[in-house]
């Protein structure tokens, strides 16, 4: 049934078209352009346009095709970089150039390309929602399992193909319950405002190891978990997602360029082909889903990219892979969201945003977790969500951070403090916090050491005492200060400079294991301990200052992983160097 449009205010349409749903797509104008029902009143309703609307004119049709937004899941997602819609840029350039065409309507994913499934299920199998088929090698990093769908009503499996297929062919024929058949193709369609479902959601055990020591050691994230980063304009959030896109220990990367610049965009989408992964030696994009939805771009893609991002994430979550999505940033939605509810008209919120703010993002990082999967194998997977946030002029204060903060357990504030001091990554590290610490205590104690949380706990407090004590030093300067006092200051300093500071593009220091941390923080708390041994002696303690084995802990961070045996015994010859001091 097609309607026409009555009113038109940027990316906002007021059309007559009767008998829709809430969230049916609809295609409005002479140009076919994509859009998406976000208002239903008596006489007309309100779309929301992904598309540039320059050109459009009261009286054009407005027609439904009756379905919500939905993503297309199949082999041909890795490696792909689509739009916030999804759809497919690359093929779109190819087609019709630079730019976007208006009204461009290409498949997310290739129809044509021939796939080889393998099948590992067996004729006569009794199959059910989630159960696996068999597999598509999609990269060499990528296992790509092909699944019943979440809504299959399941059955006898009646048959199945072995060879090459493209994403809509036949596969399978199940013989359902009620003696129906149901036909199974690689291909399937999920509404990216629902979540899919799973079995049991599970509590987050094990951390998401970045290599970043800060995060690592003082503020990890839990796989299956939710961290946020504010910060404000060239504090290194863009850098900070992008080690954590390269080196945590995640089987896949969705990353979702949400409003940013085109040149940060850009950068990403030129640099992860060209990187290697460092889990399987293949080229980072060959793990990684792009989605580019850049600031040029309609701002109400924007707020559909963060939904087609996790729903993408979600499905090879359910395939028992661990999935770290990046969305870089939320404040840009939260813009749309704010452009969007301005235009409806309706009562405005804190800054002009929505009243409804909180619950979008609630519901929003609420998707991730560490679940059991569907399906009778009892797949476990886990869906880690990294939100960075843009507050206007550093504000932590401000609407979209204070409502982030309320879902997210990690908060990794980002001081522009240090990064003009050239401190990075810039973590300000009195701010932030992570409540994932008890969830991992069992983690640590059984695959780091015994010793990592009371070694944290004591860093974290020499750190908090430094902070205390240099507020006395701007009043009455470090001379005035007790030996113990100028101890807490050097050991803090050791730990800022030797432990916290790491440089991104040195091809050492870019990475630490957790081994090469515990051995990096027993050495500077070594040396602590070993001060505080002489000042019970009442030796000088700036003779602990001036050892030659405080050079060696500096180096430490640019050791190779694989000298590691020669760290072992630094805190001990620390200890050992104090005592003949004594």
């Amino acid at each position: 049934m097609a309607g026409k449009i009555i009113k038109i205010a940027g990316p906002l349409v007021i059309a007559e078209l009767p008998a829709v749903k809430m969230y049916d797509v609809v295609r409005v104008g002479d140009r076919r352009l994509i859009g998406e029902i976000i208002e239903i009143k008596t006489d007309s309703i309100a779309i929301q346009v992904y598309e540039e609307t320059a050109g459009l004119k009261p009286g054009e049709p407005v027609e439904t095709t009756g379905e919500p937004l939905s993503v297309m899941l199949a082999p041909g997602l890795i490696t792909t970089i689509f739009d916030g819609i999804q759809r497919p840029l690359e093929r779109i350039r190819a087609k019709y150039g630079a730019f976007i065409a208006k009204g461009a309507d290409i498949p997310a994913l290739d129809l044509e390309k021939k796939w080889k499934f393998v099948p590992e299920a067996k004729i006569g199998d009794t199959l059910k929602a989630g159960d696996t088929l068999g597999f598509v090698q999609e990269t060499p990093a990528v296992k790509h399992l092909i699944m019943l769908p979440p809504l299959s009503a399941g059955g006898k499996l009646k048959s199945l193909k072995s060879g090459e297929f493209n994403i809509t062919e036949t596969i399978a024929v199940l013989s359902g319950p009620d003696g129906r058949e149901e036909k199974i193709a690689m291909l399937q369609k999920w509404p990216i405002r629902k979540k899919r479902p799973y079995v049991q959601k599970l509590p987050p055990n094990k951390p998401l190891i970045t290599g970043q020591r800060i995060i690592d050691t003082f503020f990890p994230v839990a796989k299956g978990g939710t961290a946020c980063i504010p910060g404000p304009f060239g504090s290194g959030k863009t850098v900070v997602q992008h080690q954590l896109a390269k080196w945590a220990d995640a089987d896949l990367i969705v990353y979702i360029g949400c409003g940013e610049r085109g040149n940060e965009m850009t950068d990403v989408l030129q640099e992860f082909p060209h990187l290697k992964d460092p889990q399987t030696g293949e080229a980072l994009i060959k793990r990684t889903v792009l989605i580019a939805n850049t600031s040029n771009m309609p701002v109400a893609a924007r707020e559909a990219s963060v939904y087609t991002g996790i729903t993408i994430a979600e499905y090879f979550r359910d395939m028992g892979y661990d999935v770290a999505m990046m969305a870089d940033s939320t404040s840009r939605w939260a813009e749309a969201l704010r452009e969007m509810s301005g235009r409806l008209e309706e009562m405005p919120g804190e800054e002009g945003y929505p009243a409804y703010l909180g619950s979008r993002l609630a519901e929003f990082y609420e998707r991730s977790g560490r679940v059991l999967s569907l399906g009778t194998a009892g797949r476990e997977g886990t869906l880690s969500v990294i939100g960075a946030v843009s507050p206007p002029g550093g504000d932590l204060s401000e609407p979209v951070t204070q409502n982030t903060l309320r879902v997210a357990k990690v908060f990794w504030a980002l001081d522009s403090a240090l990064a003009y001091a050239r401190h990075f990554p810039a973590i300000n590290w009195l701010k932030s916090y992570s409540l994932y610490l008890d969830n991992l205590k069992e983690y640590y104690l059984s695959n780091v050491d015994e010793e990592w949380p009371r070694m944290r706990v004591q860093a974290a407090s020499l750190l908090q005492q430094e902070s205390e004590l240099q507020e006395m030093v701007k009043l009455v300067g470090a001379d005035a200060l007790s030996g113990r006092e100028r101890l807490v200051l050097e050991a803090a300093r050791s730990l800022r400079e030797d432990y916290l500071h790491q440089v991104a593009f040195d091809e050492t220091d870019t990475y630490t294991s957790f081994r090469k941390q515990y051995l990096l923080l027993k050495s500077v708390l070594a040396f602590y301990q070993a001060g505080e041994k002489l000042l019970r002696q009442n030796k000088d303690i700036e003779q602990v200052f001036r050892l030659p084995v405080r050079a060696k802990i500096a180096r430490m961070k640019y050791m190779p992983e694989n000298k590691l045996a020669e760290l072992e015994n630094l805190p001990a010859e620390i200890l050992q160097t104090i005592d003949a001091l004594a």
